[in-house]
């Protein structure tokens, strides 16, 4: 049961919204379009496999984990101090 000015369910609102927020920022980050058959960045030939298995694919799988570690070094979203992660 909810007290002060949050109605029933607030807290759960929140957390499907972080989840969903979650969600559409993932998406946003998926390559769009026809996938490369040479990396953008290094210009070394992607495999026919990882073309299949990731539509749009731009980068090789080493261009693609560097851009990864440097993205994850830039996270806009600070998880320590949200209330959803204080509820566990």
């Amino acid at each position: 049961m909810a007290t002060g000015w949050a109605g029933d369910g607030a807290v759960q609102d929140q957390i499907d919204a972080t989840v969903k927020d979650g969600i559409d920022r993932a998406k946003s980050r998926l390559p769009q379009g026809p996938g490369l058959t040479h990396c953008a960045d290094c210009g070394a030939a992607i495999p026919e496999a990882r073309r299949a298995a990731v539509p749009g694919v731009r980068l090789c799988l080493a261009c693609q984990q560097e851009h990864d570690r440097e993205s994850e070094q830039f996270a806009l979203y600070n998880r320590r101090g949200s209330k959803d992660s204080q509820l566990r």
